[in-house]
């Protein structure tokens, strides 16, 4: 694993874990209902991302709030809020501001302890197969707090172990966790396998255009994941997400 992830984990580890927070499961949302609307009014499903570390620094709540409601208005299936602090900038009321705007939100952050699971409400939560966490603990561990669990892999060897657990909902990273390095064609590769098994599938990183992202919805992606494309301007989703 790379040693930027190294250090991720490390300083997650000695910041500890946050109480575990109240979460109203009756106020769940479900990203999947939402992105198969948007896809039959003929726009490309998008989970737009709130990725402080693009503009190099933390964002106020203000600030927050003010890039949920644009990914709200410009027709974002779901909204993923990084809330990881060291090296991403992120925090966990991000997510609760985030949830203001009425859209599912994903909690985008380094998950390798079941205690990090509870410290915010979320309607899904990020768990990185590459992590080597066991993924079926984790993922019934999220259902039992409301969460549906997004189940991240970049590898042929990460997907079956995906695929091995009751997760719905598998998202294939295009950025490869050992050398940070970006490459649709993995999604291109993964993809098939996936569809085959009938989940639910997000292309992750390196969607730029809508030229990217009509060739992921072609490779059979159900969804797409865009954080740096939109930081500088949110409403440039609005230009991503038309086939």
């Amino acid at each position: 694993m790379h040693s930027l992830v190294e250090n991720i984990l490390a300083a997650s580890r000695a910041r500890g874990f946050k109480p575990a927070a109240a979460w109203p499961k009756v106020e769940g949302r479900d990203l999947i209902g939402s992105a198969r609307s948007l896809n039959g009014r003929g726009l490309i499903p998008i989970i737009a991302e709130i990725k402080p570390k693009a503009l190099g620094r933390s964002l106020a709540l203000e600030e927050v709030a003010a890039y949920a409601k644009a990914y709200a208005d410009n027709n974002a299936c779901a909204i993923s809020v990084l809330t990881e602090p060291t090296n991403f900038k992120g925090a966990l009321e991000n997510a609760l501001i985030a949830r203001q705007a009425g859209l599912p939100v994903l909690r985008k952050d380094f998950i390798f302890n079941e205690r990090q699971l509870a410290e915010v409400q979320a309607d899904l939560v990020l768990l990185i197969a590459s992590l080597g966490i066991d993924l079926q603990s984790f993922a019934d561990k999220a259902r039992s707090l409301g969460m549906e669990p997004l189940v991240e892999v970049h590898t042929a060897e990460e997907l079956e172990a995906a695929l091995k657990t009751d997760a719905r909902i598998i998202g294939v990273n295009n950025r490869n966790l050992n050398t940070l390095e970006v490459d649709l064609g993995t999604f291109e590769r993964l993809a098939p396998r996936a569809k085959d098994a009938g989940v639910f599938l997000v292309a992750e990183s390196g969607v730029h255009s809508r030229e990217d992202a009509a060739r992921m919805m072609a490779a059979g992606a159900d969804a797409l994941l865009v954080g740096t494309e939109l930081m500088a301007r949110p409403g440039r989703l609005g230009e991503i997400n038309c086939y």
